[in-house]
């Protein structure tokens, strides 16, 4: 009661604890009124506090009646706000959009899986989607199987498609058929899935065939699912990741080891990482490790290009030695502005002692900081001067690359200028 006094949210909250469900469905219904009429408009600065305005503005309609017909018909009457509230609000945060997308939607699939009038419920979702301008009211229909029965849903495809037959606006005939499309994967009709893509938008994609393809593998009819995927030309990457997602479950399901061997050893030799490695075995048997291994470094040192993810990978299977060479033989082509992937392994080098290689990535880090002038980084950048004077101390041969002393004189000429830089070099313990 004391925190009512200087808080308004406090008071709010005070007043929902000590009405009755009655006064706060009042409560609710007076919000609601003032939010639809309301002409003031918030900013991005206020949009936080506002989304939490409209938070406790659903903890009323909570405390409120508990008939769940009714609530379903408030938390409905809550989204019909959208206009008043985003014609009059900078929402670039998302702040009040996910008050919509995930508070208000979690209301209302909770009241309708209570609510056993679920053709009324089907009916008021049907009306919220034909009036969806501010797209935070679509997200409705993605959970309509978690409260609403298959018969009920087959009806709402039914009215859905005579609203699409009977639409001349192409926009509102796409979002008729996308509902369709939804509704058919809830409830695993891939044939029907598969039917209304190609009527909304007509000769199937790659992107289509992928997305046809899932709702079949999801339905358990693995066959159509593959013969959906091979209609992609070999040569069209464009859904690549995807398409190959499918495939492994494709083959896992088939029992087809040839295949998902070949696949798992193309996707490891695109990205080498002890988990690809692992996965390849599972298939091919642990007693191969040694040889893929053997292989695969093969290939790496074979290669003039450099890939931190190789070196990572020869690291992580205890190929320092080799690591290390692969980092030296390549140095010239490091990008320091890659710094999440480099900085592990520059520590690993350093944890290693290999400080040549350690030093050569710990350079490109600095350079990349220091040529970008990136102020927000110069006390990183001051710590990797550190450590290279650290290390430097330790190395006698630096064989073809710059001694420190040199490469340090030459940043100190070049970067003089940045004097926000080096006090923090100076002031490095």
């Amino acid at each position: 009661m004391e925190l009512a006094i200087q808080s308004d949210a406090t008071d709010d909250m005070v007043d929902r604890l000590i009405a009755t469900p009655q006064e706060n469905t009042v409560r609710f219904r007076e919000k609601l009124s003032k939010l639809k009429h309301s002409r003031y408009f918030v900013d991005w600065r206020e949009a936080l506090s506002f989304s939490r305005e409209l938070e406790a503005l659903l903890q009323d309609l909570k405390a409120g009646v508990s008939d769940p017909l009714t609530r379903v018909k408030l938390v409905s009457a809550f989204y019909e706000t959208d206009k008043s509230v985003f014609e009059n609000c900078d929402d670039s945060s998302g702040h009040v959009s996910g008050v919509y997308n995930f508070d208000a939607k979690e209301l209302f699939v909770e009241y309708a899986s209570q609510c056993k009038e679920k053709d009324k419920v089907a009916e008021i979702l049907l009306g919220l989607l034909q009036n969806d301008e501010y797209c935070v009211r679509g997200v409705l229909i993605d959970c309509a199987a978690d409260c609403l029965p298959e018969t009920t849903i087959r009806s709402m495809i039914t009215k859905l498609q005579n609203l699409a037959g009977n639409e001349n606006d192409e926009y509102r005939r796409r979002d008729n058929l996308g509902f369709v499309e939804s509704l058919a994967r809830q409830i695993k009709d891939a044939e029907l899935f598969a039917k209304t893509r190609v009527a909304s938008r007509g000769e199937p994609t790659p992107a289509d065939h992928v997305d046809i393809a899932r709702v079949y593998l999801e339905g358990g009819d693995v066959h159509t699912a593959h013969s959906w995927l091979k209609k992609i030309p070999d040569d069209d990457i464009s859904q690549e990741y995807e398409r190959e997602k499918l495939l492994l479950q494709i083959y896992k399901q088939l029992g087809d080891d040839k295949k998902l061997a070949a696949l798992l050893y193309k996707q490891f030799k695109n990205y080498r990482s002890t988990e690809q490695l692992q996965e390849l075995l599972n298939v091919v048997g642990e007693d191969k490790r040694d040889d893929v291994i053997l292989t695969e470094t093969a290939e790496i040192l074979a290669d003039s290009s450099f890939r931190s993810s190789n070196a990572d990978f020869l690291t992580s299977i205890g190929k320092i030695d080799e690591a290390e060479s692969y980092l030296l033989d390549r140095a010239d082509q490091i990008d320091g502005d890659l710094y999440l992937s480099l900085l592990p392994l520059a520590q690993t080098m350093e944890t290693e002692e290999r400080s040549i290689a350690a030093s050569v990535i710990y350079r490109s880090l600095l350079n990349s900081i220091l040529d970008r002038g990136f102020t927000k980084a110069y006390s990183y950048g001051a710590q990797y001067l550190k450590k290279l004077d650290t290390m430097a101390a330790s190395i006698t041969d630096w064989g073809n690359f710059e001694i420190h002393d040199v490469y340090k004189g030459r940043i100190y000429e070049a970067h003089k200028r940045k004097r926000s830089f080096w006090p923090k070099y100076e002031g490095e313990s």
